[in-house]
């Protein structure tokens, strides 16, 4: 079974929904057997590249609130991370485009270690508040989490994945996601949002039955033959 997160490194809400997932999949029965993808979804792919902004700043003149109320929501959103035990530092966070992020996440999927450097990207931004926007820095956070870092500076000099990424944007559109994370699971069912583990855990469950539905049998055990033998029905006289 495959389940595909669309999601962005410096979107609060995916790291909070990651956690859930990873709870129900941690007690999935089939947990082996699923396949986790990653995909790409910039929440401002026109954001200027090289340049970064005040989260607090953005969060205010977006919502149309003040600063200081944008403050108190990231405090209120540190909290709920601390709920799922991540720790988020976002005061005087900075916010800009993550295209070349995305870019590492598919060669860490073409390298076998995706699911380490997308949690490698959500902690260096959340955590130790350390950018995912300079190139030298995303290189060295991928590194650390098991990509070669000569793969990685080819990749983000070379402009290699752009398509993908792009084509990842397009898809998280023609599937109706307007935000993030979003997840579908085997093709089937759509999760907006980072849900309850408890709806995760419905939603494996229902999509595994799905998959594999159960055998309706018709008769009973009559005229059949076992490893015991093939019984003969007695008549009554």
């Amino acid at each position: 079974m495959r389940v595909e997160i669309w999601s962005d490194v410096i979107c609060p809400w995916c790291y909070i929904g990651k956690r859930h997932f990873e709870q129900a999949l941690d007690g999935f029965e089939h947990r082996d057997q699923v396949e986790v993808a990653y995909r790409a979804f910039q929440l401002d792919p026109s954001f200027p590249k090289g340049e970064t902004v005040d989260v607090a700043d953005m969060l205010a003149g977006k919502y149309g609130m003040s600063r200081e109320q944008a403050v108190e929501m990231n405090r209120q959103m540190e909290e709920r991370a601390a709920g799922v035990g991540l720790e988020y530092h976002l005061e005087d966070g900075r916010a800009g485009n993550t295209a070349d992020a995305h870019r590492l996440v598919h060669l860490a999927a073409e390298q076998g270690v995706q699911d380490e450097v997308v949690e490698a990207l959500y902690k260096a931004h959340f955590t130790d508040r350390r950018s995912v926007f300079d190139r030298d820095s995303l290189v060295k956070v991928a590194e650390e989490a098991g990509l070669d870092a000569d793969a990685a500076r080819e990749t983000l000099t070379s402009g290699k994945f752009t398509a993908e990424v792009e084509a990842d944007q397009r898809e998280a559109r023609d599937l109706g996601a307007t935000g993030v994370p979003f997840f579908v699971v085997d093709g089937r069912y759509g999760v907006s949002g980072a849900q309850p583990t408890e709806t995760f855990t419905q939603v494996l469950d229902r999509a595994w039955a799905d998959a594999r539905p159960k055998l309706t049998t018709i008769g009973d055990d009559t005229d059949t033959c076992t490893d015991d033998g093939c019984a003969v029905p007695q008549n009554n006289p």
